[in-house]
């Protein structure tokens, strides 16, 4: 399944930076209910974290479809103080648990794959994984999960 983009004027205004040097390939959960719309999200970014950029590259709904929410080149909201060598993919859900649906793991083997096959070199890691980070995002652990990548 192809990643599809959302085209609202906030997405639009992401320019492109320049090629960057992408180290870290970054596993998150929304922290919210399964059914909760990529727009809230969004507004929630906007509104109550006063953030101009979106949080992740690509959002992954219940159903498994890839939403893309900014082009690779752009710098996103995922990890403070790792953004600048980081692409960040979300799954839907994880406010108490791990509760990727299959269609979800699947599609985030998917993200994982393409990002892999472009920088071979940059490591999968869970948010929570990072220096200082106080929370359990994305509920499970990346590279465990999806360590095997590294070898197909």
């Amino acid at each position: 399944m192809k990643a599809k983009s959302l085209n609202s004027k906030k997405t639009q205004n992401l320019k492109p930076k320049c090629v960057r040097d992408i180290k870290n390939l970054v596993c998150h959960c929304s922290a919210t209910a399964k059914n909760t719309p990529i727009e809230a999200i969004k507004k929630y970014w906007r509104e109550n974290l006063g953030w101009k950029a979106v949080g992740y590259h690509r959002i992954i709904k219940s159903n498994g479809e890839i939403v893309q929410l900014a082009p690779d080149e752009a710098i996103t909201n995922g990890v403070a103080k790792h953004n600048s060598n980081s692409l960040h993919v979300c799954y839907i859900g994880g406010k108490t648990t791990d509760d990727r649906t299959p269609a979800q793991k699947a599609a985030m083997e998917r993200v994982l794959r393409e990002w892999l096959a472009k920088y071979p070199k940059a490591r999968i890691i869970g948010h929570r994984d990072f220096p200082g980070v106080k929370k359990a995002c994305p509920q499970f652990s990346a590279e465990k999960e999806y360590g095997y990548l590294y070898t197909a």
